[in-house]
C-alpha cells in the first residue's frame, strides 16, 4: 500500500503537483456557496477554485464546513449515513515468518506472498458475525493476513517480518465495557486463533499493535472506524453514495468535490472514485 502511494506521489510530482505533508485542514473556506480554498490548522490559507476531498462525508461536510453553508436537507441526509463498522487491525513485528501446519517448512514460502484467511467454514463466519450483531467482539474471529515483508525486505530487519491482520468482527459499539478495556484482550484472542494454524507465531512476536474501530476513528478520523468511509450496503451504493441526488462527485458547494471512498463506487483499492471525480472536475473546469 505504501508503494502505491509512493508511485502516485512520484507521478504527481513529475506532473508539477506540489505535495504538502503534515498540513491538517481546519476548515474548507466558502464564499457565496463557492469554495475558495482551505484553512490549515497552523493558520495558513491555501486558495483554490477547486477542492477535492478524499475523506469521508461526515468529516467533509459536518466537521470542515459551517452548518449555514449547506442546505439543511443535505446536511440531514449526510447525518443519516450509516458508518457501522465491525473490523479491527493488528500489526505484528515478527522475528521469523509464520510456519503453518497446513504447509510446513522454514523460510518464505509461496503462500506467504498472498493473502491468507483464517475462516475454515461458512458456519465459522456466521458465528463470528453473530457475536458482533449483539455488540460482542467475535469469540472466533475471521483473520485476513498478509506478510508484506515477504515481497519487500525493506520493511523489516534481516530475517524479520511484518504481518498485517485485518480482523472481523469487532463492532464499534460494544454491549459491555469499552474498547480501551477490551483492546489487548481481543488482540490476545486473535493471536490464539492464529496459533492453532501457525504455532510459532506467539513466540516470534517482537511487537504488537492492536487497532480497534475506536482507534481507527481516533487515529485516522475514519468515522465509526469504517475503512470504507460508510457502509457498503445497497442503500448506500450507486446513486445513493454518499446520498441520493449527489452521486456524481459534485456537492452543494460549487468547486467542492468528493473523490474518495465516500463517493461512487465506494471503498476498495481500485482508484475508480478518484478517476470518476477527476473526469467531473475536468468537465466543469476546462
Amino acid at each position: 500500500m505504501g508503494g502505491l502511494a509512493d508511485a502516485l506521489a512520484k507521478a504527481c510530482t513529475e506532473a508539477g503537483v506540489v505535495i504538502q505533508r503534515e498540513a491538517e485542514v481546519s476548515h474548507i473556506v466558502v464564499e457565496k456557496r463557492k469554495v475558495c480554498g482551505v484553512q490549515l490548522l497552523d493558520g495558513s490559507f491555501l486558495r483554490a477554485d477547486v477542492v477535492a476531498s478524499s475523506i469521508d462525508a461526515h468529516q467533509t461536510f459536518l466537521r470542515l464546513l459551517e452548518p449555514r453553508e449547506l442546505p439543511k436537507p443535505f446536511r440531514e441526509a449526510i447525518g443519516r449515513i450509516n458508518y457501522a463498522s465491525a473490523s479491527a487491525k493488528i500489526n505484528l513485528a515478527l522475528s521469523e515468518p509464520p510456519e503453518f501446519r497446513a504447509c510446513p517448512g522454514k523460510g518464505i514460502r509461496p503462500y506467504h506472498q498472498s493473502t491468507i484467511h483464517i475462516a475454515p467454514t461458512l458456519d465459522y463466519l456466521e458465528r463470528a458475525y453473530d457475536d458482533a450483531k449483539y455488540g460482542r467482539p467475535s469469540t472466533e474471529p475471521i483473520l485476513e493476513i498478509t506478510l508484506p515483508s515477504s515481497l519487500d525486505d525493506s520493511l523489516a530487519p534481516p530475517n524479520h517480518h511484518v504481518m498485517s491482520i485485518f480482523v472481523q468482527y469487532a463492532p464499534y459499539q460494544l454491549s459491555d465495557g469499552s474498547w480501551d478495556e477490551q483492546r489487548e484482550r481481543f488482540g490476545d484472542r486473535c493471536i490464539e486463533v492464529l496459533a492453532r494454524y501457525a504455532p510459532n507465531v506467539p513466540n516470534s512476536i517482537v511487537h504488537r499493535q492492536v487497532l480497534t474501530p475506536l482507534d481507527l476513528e481516533r487515529t485516522f478520523r475514519l468515522t465509526g472506524g469504517n475503512i470504507m468511509q460508510g457502509g457498503m450496503d445497497p442503500y448506500q451504493l450507486f446513486m445513493f453514495r454518499p446520498v441520493a441526488g449527489w452521486a456524481d462527485h459534485h456537492t452543494p458547494i460549487e468547486g467542492l468535490y468528493l473523490c474518495g471512498a465516500a463517493s461512487h463506487p465506494g471503498g476498495g483499492v481500485m482508484g475508480a472514485a478518484g478517476r470518476n471525480a477527476a473526469v467531473e472536475i475536468l468537465r466543469g473546469n476546462l
